[in-house]
């Protein structure tokens, strides 16, 4: 039985913004899998399509090494997102607010996420994020 949505996506978070494994990562996605992030303008570090799991996985490993040890990490507890089913069995869309702690209380970035499952793997996913996230 291939896992449902609300599964890839807590796989997808843990591996991501919360633990930034880029092996882990990588291996949620199919061997021909797309990851795009639309909305970067085109001199940032993460490319703004990434194919393929192999390049995916280089691609994130690189963005994580450059991210200072200190730099922003979720509060998972003050974070909330709310997923979508939609038509498409095999797609769902992630609708989510990340809360941030700072010197000055509370920061929240709202963002989507379009993703496209293929046998329980990300087939594609669409990250329609704001570059300041990656500041």
């Amino acid at each position: 039985m291939s896992p449902s949505a609300q599964e890839i996506f807590q796989r997808y978070v843990h591996a991501g913004p919360l633990t930034r494994d880029a092996d882990a990562f990588a291996e949620l996605f199919t061997e021909d899998g797309v990851f795009e992030a639309p909305l970067l303008p085109e001199d940032t570090s993460l490319p703004r399509r990434i194919v393929g799991r192999e390049a995916i996985r280089r691609a994130m490993a690189a963005h994580y090494a450059q991210l200072p040890m200190d730099s922003r990490v979720p509060n998972v507890e003050k974070s909330a997102y709310v997923l979508h089913a939609t038509a498409d069995p095999e797609v769902f869309i992630a609708e989510i607010d990340t809360a941030f702690d700072t010197e000055d209380g509370e920061d929240v970035v709202s963002l989507v996420q379009v993703f496209r499952t293929r046998d329980g793997l990300i087939a594609k996913l669409r990250d329609y994020f704001s570059p300041a996230l990656l500041a």
